[in-house]
């Protein structure tokens, strides 16, 4: 088990108090320094005493011995605490050691993450193995216990088994159990959800929510049921209503749902204007909306929108610590506290110049700074797909009558398939597209047919699903078997092709999932994706949440699984999978 709430041994605690009688010298000293004290909610000033990996002292004094010790005057610049992701979804074809060196780079040195991606693609061992390598990299990383596999699923017992569930709880790096995007099933009975949220409590650890829409009655019984946050709330009366319940509230803010300003807005109009259980959290946004920063941004949205820089810095990070009980290590720059620091030119602009992370430098004075060890991805698992099976024209048979129709970002409803879908290639003038998903190890298929995606896109074959199985959605059986094979070729991706051309790709090597390559590189390979996206009619928010939605049983109506065709509202398969 990792030691992640009880990380300095006695050997080195014995150290820092050293440092404070001044019979060692601390490793970095930040002098003349303003700095935000959430305990007293003020601004005020001293010097900070870094020994290593831990704040040791703030105060007035100046240590008594220098031998070898970093001195920075931060006169004219202000300091707080390093700020803390309590929502990240690190998959978003990113990998959560990128993401973590990108959100360094603008202050967030703390995230807590989803875990779904490592539960259902790797093995428990390689995946334990890929949280203790993370726990050398200086960003602090924390994680959740999922209880449902957002999807349906063949073998689902075999992932969320009473030894793999029991082991991930235990785990010291896990936070909480959720998000309960089954909790549908929790509400009509089904005790295994309820005994592992028990056994969270026990634990001490928390519960997170996933209510979108949910009524005061229902919000009231999953507060029973032992839920503690959500981050659902998508106006303010949202936002009142879950404080009312004694909720705490990530306030999002997100590629597909960009709410920050309009909930603060309306937070005011219904009379909140405390924000003591707020939280921000920008909900696992696909790269190119972290152009502008990620958490650090979000403090700036709130800023302009009139909420003060004391509440604004809280509900980043002193917040989230004491939401999760995580106080005695992060959220304030006080004595005993990880040394995750950023250093600011003013409270009004929340991007750092300068970044601590764990005692170590990853910005300084607006250069970033290398900390951050190299991954070995091979010898977690985390490997190139090897596809050894073909895509054959005879598996791309459109028979089935049910189309699915998306209405729009979120909502797929089901409709009666009128076209002609035995051609190789549909036609331009509109918006019906062949849909298949297919097992990645080549077992099985689901075809049908998706209105509403776009009107002139010829192939788009992605690697990157809820699942990990094979996404392919297009005009052109041909292109779409040409972008496959491509597809195959480098490993794992998103392919685009047109007229058998190849116009854009994403490598995702690792998996078939996710990017190895900087965030600042992949943002620029999503944006082109998007735009050639919509101009081929693709008319929505986000097509990396298309791909990644097209499968979610969390969401209505329908959804194509590894089961087949399903009905999310009356939990039955409509058309099953075929065998291949």
């Amino acid at each position: 088990m990792m030691e992640k709430r009880y990380r300095w041994k006695n050997e080195q605690i014995r150290r820092h108090v050293a440092v404070v009688d001044g019979k060692q010298a601390p490793t970095k000293v930040f002098m003349n320094a303003t700095y935000l004290h959430p305990y007293v909610r003020q601004w005020v000033q001293g010097n900070v005493w870094v020994c290593d990996d831990r704040i040791v002292y703030v105060g007035p004094n100046k240590p008594k011995q220098l031998d070898s010790c970093e001195v920075v005057d931060c006169s004219n610049q202000v300091l707080v605490a390093g700020y803390m992701e309590p929502h990240a979804h690190p998959f978003q074809l990113y990998n959560p050691h990128t993401l973590a060196e990108y959100a360094a780079q603008h202050g967030t040195t703390t995230l807590i993450n989803d875990n779904l991606f490592l539960f259902l693609q790797l093995t428990k061992k390689k995946a334990f193995s890929f949280l203790s390598a993370m726990e050398k990299q200086p960003v602090t990383m924390y994680w959740w216990c999922r209880l449902d596999p957002q999807t349906e699923m063949n073998g689902e017992e075999h992932f969320f088994s009473y030894k793999n569930m029991k082991s991930w709880l235990e785990n010291d790096a896990v936070l909480q159990v959720g998000e309960l995007t089954g909790w549908p099933k929790l509400l009509e009975g089904d005790d295994f959800i309820l005994h592992w949220i028990q056994e969270a409590k026990k634990l001490g650890k928390k519960v997170e929510g996933h209510f979108p829409g949910a009524s005061d009655r229902t919000l009231t019984k999953m507060k029973l049921f032992g839920a503690d946050a959500d981050h659902e709330a998508m106006t303010g009366s949202d936002v009142y209503k879950r404080l009312m319940q004694g909720y705490t509230v990530s306030l999002r803010h997100s590629s597909i749902r960009p709410d920050l300003p309009t909930l603060l807005k309306e937070m005011k109009q219904c009379g909140i204007h405390h924000y003591d259980h707020c939280m921000f959290t920008t909900d696992g946004s696909t790269p190119a909306f972290y152009e502008n920063g990620m958490i650090d941004e979000m403090i700036r949205i709130a800023l302009q929108e009139g909420v003060s820089d004391i509440d604004a810095y809280s509900m980043a990070t002193w917040n989230v610590a004491r939401y999760y009980n995580m106080d005695h290590l992060h959220g304030s720059i006080t004595p005993g506290r990880i040394a995750h620091i950023n250093i600011l030119e003013h409270a009004s602009n929340p991007t750092p110049i300068s970044v601590l992370a764990s005692g170590q430098w990853v910005k300084r004075d607006g250069v970033p700074v290398h900390a951050f060890s190299t991954m070995e991805w091979d010898a977690h698992g985390l490997m190139p797909l090897a596809l050894t099976w073909d895509l054959q024209m005879d598996d791309l048979q459109f028979s089935m009558p049910l189309g699915m129709y998306m209405e729009n970002s979120v909502i797929i409803k089901p409709y009666s398939i009128s076209i002609d879908t035995s051609a190789d290639e549909l036609s331009a003038d509109h918006d019906e597209s062949f849909l298949m998903l297919i097992d990645r190890n080549g077992k099985w298929r689901v075809n049908t047919i998706l209105k509403g995606f776009a009107t002139h896109v010829q192939a788009l074959v992605s690697s990157y699903s809820n699942t990990g199985d094979i996404i392919l959605i297009g005009k052109s059986k041909r292109d779409l078997l040409f972008a496959f094979e491509r597809m195959k070729q480098i490993g794992g991706g998103i392919v685009l092709c047109e007229h058998g051309e190849i116009i854009h790709e994403i490598s995702l090597p690792l998996g078939g999932l996710m990017s190895a390559k900087p965030m600042e590189v992949l943002m620029e390979e999503e944006k082109t994706l998007g735009e050639l996206l919509r101009a081929r009619g693709y008319a929505f928010a986000d097509p990396i949440y298309t791909l990644l939605f097209l499968s979610s049983t969390h969401l209505p109506y329908i959804r194509i699984t590894p089961k087949g065709i399903y009905d999310v509202m009356h939990k039955t398969v409509l058309f099953p999978t075929i065998m291949r």
